[in-house]
């Protein structure tokens, strides 16, 4: 279909795809097998201002569109999406700064995202605060000048190589989830260190890990907005983020898809190729229609957002749990097309698999999203 995309998104598109097919394939496998953070493709993403798309042209960015986003990272995912998520999570922890972040703070933090010198990482989740964002531990106690963090943040993308953190703590436990807070903490700052790097299922060239904080001392300017309002930080950022998440599943699902129908054509049973069969046909098809289906959600909700619509959350939350419910779909039949060669690693259908299954859990559940969907909709009927 055609997405009437600009010129300059058709060059973006076939950046990315050049990148991911040159670079990211030949490390793919190796990568995720030895879980080896992507700092090679990090630069190379950055010489090619990549991540300069995450950032508005005010803050010495390119862009800072949704759509733009969503094709850049479709293209990658297509090929890696743990490698890919580099990039991804620095748009997620990047986008408290960007929406709710005072001028000084912007200026300060998104020229160096910018340039790919610094990448970023978003810590809400906790042991005991998961899909109940409002539950979190970590507090943070004024003290004149500076606000003292103590707890633990779990599974952070990019935790651990990311410079700049967007943290989530408790200025008030009394007011439940009108007492929390967010603030901006750089790696180094002493009292903050961080736990083993996890051993994933999936997107496992991505760092994930615990956040330490231990009488952690940042300057009361890291705090973003006001005390208190860190929900509502939180909640703008998933809601322009999650289109980003839906786009992750949309490249993993077509890269699945386009290996599917390659191997059809190639592998002979009973005297011909698979791909004349109705029941490998029927499942192709199928697989189309839906990444198709998806493809357009996201492109239209993104435009939605750039056009500068005020309410999308709605919208955000079907492209995840639509996007993401496909990618593990099609990348099931995917393997199940390959048969015993699928669920074999010298395929890349068996990755593409455990990759896609992360897309339905972080950034909220597809059962969290379900409900946001239900909400609006209640009170729009």
């Amino acid at each position: 279909m055609d997405y009437f995309l600009t010129e300059d998104q058709i060059e973006l598109r076939d950046l990315a795809r050049r990148i991911a097919q040159e670079k990211i394939a030949p490390l793919s496998e190796k990568y995720d097998e030895e879980q080896i953070f992507p700092w090679d493709i990090v630069k190379i993403m950055a010489q090619a201002d990549l991540f300069a798309v995450l950032i508005p042209e005010e803050y010495d960015g390119l862009s800072g569109k949704v759509m733009d986003l969503a094709v850049v990272t479709e293209e990658l995912c297509k090929v890696d999406a743990g490698i890919s998520l580099a990039f991804g999570a620095t748009g997620l922890g990047m986008y408290p700064i960007l929406l709710s972040g005072n001028e000084e703070q912007k200026q300060k933090y998104l020229p160096q995202i910018a340039t790919g010198e610094k990448l970023a990482a978003f810590a809400i989740t906790e042991a005991n605060a998961g899909s109940d964002a409002s539950a979190i531990e970590t507090t943070a106690t004024k003290d004149g000048d500076f606000y003292v963090l103590n707890g633990t943040k779990q599974w952070i993308t990019n935790g651990g190589e990311a410079e700049i953190y967007t943290v989530f703590a408790m200025t008030d436990k009394t007011k439940g989830a009108r007492g929390a807070s967010c603030f901006i903490v750089e790696k180094g700052t002493p009292g903050f260190s961080f736990g083993k790097k996890e051993n994933k299922m999936g997107i496992r060239a991505s760092a994930t890990r615990e956040l330490i904080f231990e009488d952690c001392r940042i300057p009361k300017e890291n705090l973003i907005a006001k005390e208190g309002m860190g929900f509502l930080v939180a909640m703008k950022t998933f809601d322009k983020s999650r289109p980003m998440v839906a786009a992750q599943a949309l490249g993993i699902a077509q890269g699945a898809f386009e290996v599917a129908v390659k191997y059809s054509k190639e592998r002979k049973q009973f005297g011909q190729p698979i791909s004349s069969f109705q029941a490998v046909q029927y499942m192709l098809a199928d697989m189309a229609t839906q990444i198709e289906a998806a493809r357009a959600m996201i492109f239209q909700t993104a435009k939605m957002i750039d056009a500068g619509t005020k309410k999308y959350a709605k919208e955000s939350a079907m492209c995840k749990y639509f996007a993401s419910d496909m990618a593990m779909k099609v990348t099931t039949d995917a393997v199940q097309i390959l048969g015993g060669y699928g669920y074999m690693k010298e395929y890349p259908v068996e990755k593409m698999m455990r990759d896609a299954k992360i897309m339905q859990i972080y950034e909220g559940t597809n059962q969290i999203q379900r409900g946001i969907v239900a909400s609006h909709i209640l009170k729009e009927y």
